[in-house]
């Protein structure tokens, strides 16, 4: 960032448990698994000549400086994270981080969500960033309500049939 334009404050990240633990699950895999062994391999190969047509110190460089990259993220996301338990949201009648809502199209199909973080959202299984289009439109509302969701052909109204907040 210049000296102009600052970095925006950083924002706490909200996260389930189970988010969490993969996340720093991750980051111990990196740092005391896979970032000595590749260490180990530059090393290896940086003692073997002439750096610039070695191939394996190259790309294991490249593979160091990608491990480095995930690290910095990994751990600047974890400082800043918020874990969000669903044992404590269990009473609540809203849609909030963390909710599995059931809706219903307008086509008459129900569809099943669980409002997540980004780094844990995958469709296939259900979970969506709660930041995503639905997740946005989603927040706040109650059971019965009808809310407005901006897709690519166009808003499409959907309503909240079910509210719950799963322990995994």
């Amino acid at each position: 960032m210049t000296k102009n334009n600052p970095a925006p404050p950083t924002q706490p990240h909200y996260m389930t448990p189970n988010g969490y633990a993969t996340l720093e699950k991750e980051l111990h895999w990196l740092l005391h698994d896979e970032r000595p062994k590749i260490t180990d391999i530059v090393s290896w190969a940086a003692g073997n000549g002439d750096r610039s047509e070695n191939g394996d110190y190259i790309y294991n460089k490249k593979r160091l400086r990608e491990i480095d990259r995930r690290v910095r993220y990994l751990t600047k996301k974890l400082e800043n994270t918020v874990i969000v338990n669903p044992r404590d949201q269990q009473k609540l009648q809203r849609i909030f981080f963390g909710a599995k809502v059931t809706y219903a199209r307008e086509d008459d199909s129900e569809v099943t969500v669980h409002l997540v973080n980004v780094d844990e959202a995958n469709f296939d299984l259900g979970k969506i960033n709660w930041q995503s289009p639905v997740g946005n439109a989603l927040m706040k509302a109650e059971v019965g309500d009808t809310v407005k969701v901006r897709t690519d052909t166009g808003l499409e109204k959907i309503e909240v049939v079910e509210i719950s907040y799963p322990i995994d």
